[in-house]
């Protein structure tokens, strides 16, 4: 109901009703009948004549316990009876596809009234169509499924395939030739890595870190090595329906003997007399997506050494479902493979070559990580922000305290560091080609993940300080909060501890160092 259909109330006639079985109350120029609610109320029906509110204005009492959205859903609008006479609501909750206007709380470059050397136009427009796609369509869902537990909804993955979310997530490439990229808004030959660094920032937004890994996470990085690597029978077999959203990809490297050290890895794939099959035999752990995936990029030690091979599910894989501190709607895996069969034309690239296949993903799923890390920081602050400058402690707005400025000065300032590098390396990334991306950038983009996920714990950590003992509750004020503190050491450990990045990036750096070069 609009609020020019709403009756009008004056806050006189509104003071009358503060009885027991009469009680209205005032929220942001809304008038709410609370009668017979209160008693459903969770915090009890003595809130309303404890703190003085029967009948009187309850903004600031509500918002120093509740979020907006909370006033959105159904069963409390039903309760608005009408409006102050000659006031108007001045809050708003975020409105989809709308950019924030909290500041820091969007990337400089899309901030009012800043600029930036690396987007067009064409890149606002991108972002804008994205934002608006995830807010509408993901977001529901993600929030739906981080409570079940189940997998990102089928429809979801359909709607994304529609507007080839999923080719665009394997990044500018031959595989996006003669397809229409969400309605048409940017060209195959014209996208770019700032495009994707846009969708993969864009679904981060959704706060469901579990969920946005259950979101074909494990194809990003299990589908490339097919891509760049198999042979065309495989990939017009396998990326079809991948990139459809139909059947779900993963990479199973990690073991519980080895992650970090591929090296060690005791996955075996022996050769059938014949020449004509691989046997597989081993496990595989923390396997994302590997619950619910039809297809697995699988690290094998064979007789030359270190080779990949894919794997389609069936008789002799088995996996089962690891229970981690995130979501079980990631999917992570335990995987077992018990005398698999699997065709010699399912190797990707040479055999012994395996190590090569892998290296060459993995500069593109740091950097990955780094933008979904990057802007799920980013996130914190803003609801960082939003709470500081409503919640009151001591008679005074939280961001009185010269401790809450000092831990959101720290906030910004590793946000802003984040990002501003990932654009670096991102626009690195348009002006080199393959192979100079492997040479120059494997160092600096394990340093900037490393960076990126060290900066994000400080900021979880100062993020539910901020938030007390909602910053530790799974619902209400601080449950993103919650949420954030649980799960960011994941991406600390994804794709590479950070410590081991760390090394390789200064290993890089020793390997570079000019001979002559002396203090």
């Amino acid at each position: 109901m609009a609020s020019s259909e709403f009756k009008t109330f004056t806050r006189d006639e509104v003071a009358k009703h503060n009885k027991e079985g009469d009680l209205w109350i005032i929220v942001d120029a809304k008038v709410y009948d609370i009668s017979k609610f209160k008693n459903l109320h969770p915090g009890g029906a003595s809130v309303f004549f404890d703190e003085d509110i029967a009948g009187q204005d309850a903004t600031e009492a509500f918002y120093g316990l509740h979020r907006h959205e909370v006033l959105e859903r159904s069963q409390y609008k039903r309760l608005q009876i009408g409006v102050l006479e000659g006031e108007k609501s001045v809050i708003q909750g975020q409105v989809a596809g709308q950019l924030s206007k909290v500041p820091y709380a969007e990337p400089t470059w899309l901030s009012e009234g800043y600029h930036s050397p690396y987007y067009t136009e064409n890149h606002r427009q991108f972002q804008k169509a994205v934002r608006k796609f995830v807010d509408d369509v993901i977001t529901p869902d993600a929030l739906a499924r981080e409570l079940d537990g189940k997998p990102p909804s089928k429809s979801v993955l359909e709607a994304m395939a529609q507007m080839n979310f999923h080719a665009m997530r394997m990044g500018p490439g031959k595989h996006l030739k003669g397809r229409e990229l969400i309605g048409g808004i940017v060209t195959p030959e014209k996208f770019d890595y700032f495009h994707e660094l846009i969708i993969t920032q864009e679904l981060a937004r959704c706060g469901a870190r579990g969920y946005g890994d259950g979101l074909m996470a494990g194809s990003v990085i299990g589908l490339p090595p097919v891509l760049n690597f198999g042979n065309e029978e495989l990939k017009s077999r396998v990326v079809p329906d991948v990139l459809s959203g139909q059947k779900l990809i993963c990479l199973a490297i990690s073991e519980a003997f080895a992650g970090s050290d591929v090296a060690g890895l005791k996955t075996t794939a022996k050769k059938t007399e014949d020449g004509k099959h691989w046997i597989i035999n081993g496990t595989k752990k923390w396997i994302t997506n590997g619950t619910f995936a039809h297809y697995f990029t699988v690290g094998c030690k064979t007789d030359d050494g270190f080779t990949v091979i894919l794997v389609e599910r069936g008789e002799g894989v088995e996996t089962k479902s690891i229970k981690t501190s995130y979501s079980p709607a990631a999917g992570t895996a335990f995987v077992t493979f018990d005398n698999v069969k699997v065709p010699v034309e399912n190797t990707l690239g040479p055999e012994g070559g395996g190590i090569f296949v892998i290296l060459s993903n993995f500069n593109h799923e740091r950097w990955v990580m780094c933008c979904s890390a990057a802007r799920s920081q980013r996130f914190i602050v803003e609801e960082c922000f939003k709470w500081v400058s409503q919640r009151k402690a001591f008679g005074k707005p939280l961001h009185s305290q010269a401790v809450i400025r000092s831990k959101l000065a720290a906030m910004v300032a590793r946000v802003e560091s984040v990002q501003n590098w990932l654009e670096n390396i991102t626009y690195q990334m348009n002006n080199m080609n393959y192979k100079q991306q492997a040479s120059k950038l494997a160092g600096p983009i394990g340093l900037l993940k490393m960076h990126a996920t060290r900066t994000a714990q400080l900021t979880a950590a100062d993020a539910v300080q901020i938030f007390g003992g909602r910053g530790i509750t799974r619902t209400g004020m601080g449950s993103f909060i919650e949420h954030y503190h649980r799960t960011v050491p994941f991406d600390s450990i994804l794709g590479g501890a950070e410590d081991v990045l760390g090394d390789l990036g200064v290993r890089q750096v020793i390997r570079n160092m000019p001979k002559a070069a002396r203090l």
